[in-house]
């Protein structure tokens, strides 16, 4: 797999007369996807969202709506409307919550979790080697809930991933 995306393109003053007679200013992007790519597809997807999510989780300058049914007990609060954009005292601790499932979810993936479990999935090191070493069917099923959980969070708030 190679992937190039481009800078986004400045806008300056004189682009108004370029796109007038044509230019375009769109991002530059290349994708090559090689057959070995989607042997293991989801393997391969967690190697790209995991430092993607790693990055905007940093750098996030904003948050979204995240439903009370999506979040943990101890970060729902209380707004007298959200309808007119009011938010609650856990809104931005909340969309970090999410990032952090999605990431473990990923994470989880790629056996990337073993390095750093304990500094940002909220799994101590001992957790962690319990959950690898069961065997099969033995799996403790909260860490399996818990990546199902990851990735039904990633689809549904998809479209929220912007920085």
């Amino acid at each position: 797999m190679k992937v190039k995306i481009g800078n986004y393109p400045k806008h300056r003053f004189y682009h108004n007369w370029l796109y007038a007679l044509g230019w375009t200013n769109l991002e530059k992007v290349s994708v090559r996807i090689d057959p070995w790519d989607t042997w293991s597809m989801d393997s391969t997807l967690a190697h790209i969202v995991v430092p993607m999510l790693e990055q905007l989780r940093d750098t996030s300058h904003g948050a979204p709506f995240v439903e009370d049914q999506d979040r943990p007990e101890h970060l729902i609060g209380t707004v007298a409307n959200k309808e007119i954009g009011d938010i609650d005292e856990f809104h931005f601790q909340a969309w970090d919550w999410v990032l952090t499932e999605m990431l473990f979810a990923f994470a989880s993936k790629h056996n990337d979790l073993e390095y750093n479990c304990s500094a940002h999935y909220n799994v101590t090191p001992e957790e962690y080697i319990s959950f690898k070493c069961l065997p099969g069917d033995k799996r403790d099923t909260t860490y399996q809930q818990r990546i199902t959980n990851g990735f039904r969070l990633f689809g549904k708030y998809y479209e929220n991933l912007w920085d």
